[in-house]
């Protein structure tokens, strides 16, 4: 194969990381990840709103989310408030190249991560598309959001109808 040929390949397809710790990570992400939409109140915007797209996956201990960073090699560790170890993602750029098709490529069991999973892939493509900074594209995103990780503890700090109801927001 020559080089012309070597620059056409996806980016996505760089991820080298071995069959057993990709259906690892894919098993601790089911039980331990989340995929998230969050809002940031920005007057500075048009739409006068900033969705940030995450992953993120937590844990007590440091080991596993340092392996999950470097084969992935994308994302920051933090510690938490609470002591926990917080893998995470926010870069729009690394979601759509190495997040979005690493867990295609090692798909989840749960059908409520496979759930979120697959509108987590819809709210991507809407803002990869750059399609949330109109009205419409914001809205479709915020239904999308109302929709994943549905249950108890779910808590955000802006609902859908404080968007709606923000007198800033473009109609």
């Amino acid at each position: 194969m020559n080089r012309d040929n070597q620059q056409e390949r996806p980016k996505q397809s760089r991820i080298k990381v071995p069959e057993k710790i990709g259906w690892y990570f894919a098993g601790f992400v089911d039980g331990e990840g989340s995929f998230n939409i969050s809002l940031r109140h920005k007057i500075d915007y048009k739409q006068r709103w900033q969705p940030v797209l995450s992953f993120n996956v937590s844990q007590r201990e440091r080991t596993i989310l340092a392996l999950m960073k470097r084969y992935l090699g994308c994302g920051i560790i933090k510690q938490r408030k609470d002591g926990l170890y917080s893998f995470d993602v926010t870069n729009p750029t690394a979601i759509q190249e190495k997040i979005i098709p690493f867990f295609t490529k090692y798909s989840f069991f749960s059908n409520t991560k496979k759930r979120n999973f697959s509108l987590f892939k819809k709210a991507v493509k809407i803002m990869y598309d750059k399609k949330h900074l109109e009205k419409d594209g914001l809205l479709k995103l915020l239904e999308i959001r109302e929709k994943l990780n549905k249950g108890k503890g779910r808590k955000r700090k802006y609902s859908i109808s404080d968007v709606l109801e923000s007198p800033e927001t473009i109609r």
